[in-house]
């Protein structure tokens, strides 16, 4: 890759694979609302900035005026945390702007269009073949990513533009200002507070923001048309046994108050295809759990209060 557009470029995954693809001499376009964080980038002669909400995003092909292009990097979301993921209005207008983004992409003739997605939409795959779900407020949000997967991949294949999506759970690493999980029990344990969790014993996965990136790059320059991938590892842990391993590593004398919560999120990791991203690209993920999570820890000890 030479030169891509990022949207949603200030933000946690967007700014990180800024940062990582400008140290590789790419060209980078960033889209994003009006913000100091743009200023971080601003210095680096391969960095342009182009300020439009998403009621500009229709717009973008008048504002960029680059047609060489080699990858459209969509990240903007609004609303992924606290209690906007239930506000169903706003999730779904984000599947509509992800539509004018991938719009926009082809009009200004990028080679290929990326989609941010969520692994959470096996979650709706789940609640839509059962008859019995209970599902999380976390399944509105989880419904308008779908959406926007859905969209994008109809649009893309329509309008013959190549087509490839990362499906991430749950990132840890320095930078996320947010208060998801990850970030919410390493505050309660540097704060020696026992926290609260669900039983834990289903598969999950915790995936470090570098590997995440790393993914990124490999699905913009490998990844095949129309596909999803998985973006995380090729074997999994139950939810208790991450967390016992933070816990260990962080402190070893707090309590873990498991099944404090029902446990609601029913994915079935028989059909997540964990090894495509690997047969196609190479990519798997190679970061050190330890260190990672020490230095993510002292990341939240200075910046989350």
């Amino acid at each position: 890759m030479k030169k891509v557009i990022i949207s949603g470029v200030t933000g946690f995954f967007g700014s990180a694979l800024t940062r990582k693809l400008l140290a590789l001499g790419v060209q980078v376009i960033g889209v994003d609302i009006d913000t100091p964080k743009f200023e971080e980038f601003k210095s680096n002669e391969n960095f342009t900035a182009v300020v439009a909400g998403f009621d500009k995003y229709e717009e973008l092909p008048s504002l960029i005026s680059d047609t060489d292009i080699d990858v459209f990097y969509h990240f903007a979301w609004a609303g992924g945390f606290t209690t906007a993921i239930r506000d169903y209005k706003l999730q779904m207008s984000n599947a509509g702007y992800a539509g004018d983004a991938l719009v926009a992409a082809h009009k200004i003739r990028a080679k290929k269009f990326v989609y941010a997605n969520t692994y959470n939409q096996y979650e709706i795959i789940n609640f839509l073949e059962s008859d019995v779900f209970e599902p999380r407020y976390t399944c509105i949000y989880s419904t308008g990513k779908t959406a926007a997967s859905l969209i994008c991949r109809t649009l893309a294949y329509n309008l013959g533009i190549e087509y490839s999506a990362a499906l991430v759970p749950m990132p840890y690493g320095e930078n996320n200002y947010s208060k998801q999980l990850v970030n919410v029990v390493l505050k309660n344990l540097i704060d020696g507070v026992a926290p609260k969790l669900v039983e834990g014993n289903n598969l999950y996965d915790l995936v470090y923001i570098d590997d995440i990136i790393n993914a990124f790059i490999a699905i913009g320059e490998h990844g095949k048309h129309m596909k999803e991938y998985y973006v995380g590892h090729r074997k999994l842990k139950t939810f208790r046994e991450w967390i016992i391993d933070i816990r260990d590593c962080i402190a070893p004398n707090v309590d873990l108050k498991f099944g404090e919560y029902k446990d609601n999120q029913k994915i079935d990791y028989s059909k997540v295809y964990l090894d495509r991203l690997y047969n196609d690209t190479g990519f798997e993920c190679k970061a050190d759990f330890k260190k990672t999570m020490l230095s993510t820890v002292e990341w939240v000890r200075k910046n989350i209060k």
